[in-house]
């Protein structure tokens, strides 16, 4: 059984979040550091945003899409308590996964 992951990253100063959606966790946090570190194409790479806060799996990736829809959707303290309910010290979690 595929799983699929919706997934919100910061920068080092945790002032810019990204929500992302993927089937491979662990690579594609990779590749958002590797963009960050060298040719800054997408937003992840301009931002930094490459340091995992968050996460949640879902079996289906149209349930992970829609989620990730409705999480884009909110406001950014919609978005922190989010966070914060799953990661209470806004640890970076890269680590742990």
């Amino acid at each position: 059984m595929q799983t699929y992951y919706v997934y919100i990253t910061t920068n080092v100063t945790r002032k810019v979040l990204y929500t992302g959606v993927t089937n491979y966790l662990k690579r594609r946090l990779h590749e958002h550091r590797e963009d960050s570190l060298k040719d800054k194409k997408h937003f992840t790479g301009k931002y930094n945003t490459h340091l995992l806060l968050y996460w949640e799996s879902f079996g289906t990736m149209a349930e992970a899409i829609q989620r990730e829809k409705q999480i884009k959707g909110w406001l950014r303290e919609k978005k922190i308590e989010l966070i914060r309910a799953f990661n209470p010290d806004f640890i970076f979690l890269n680590d742990r996964i």
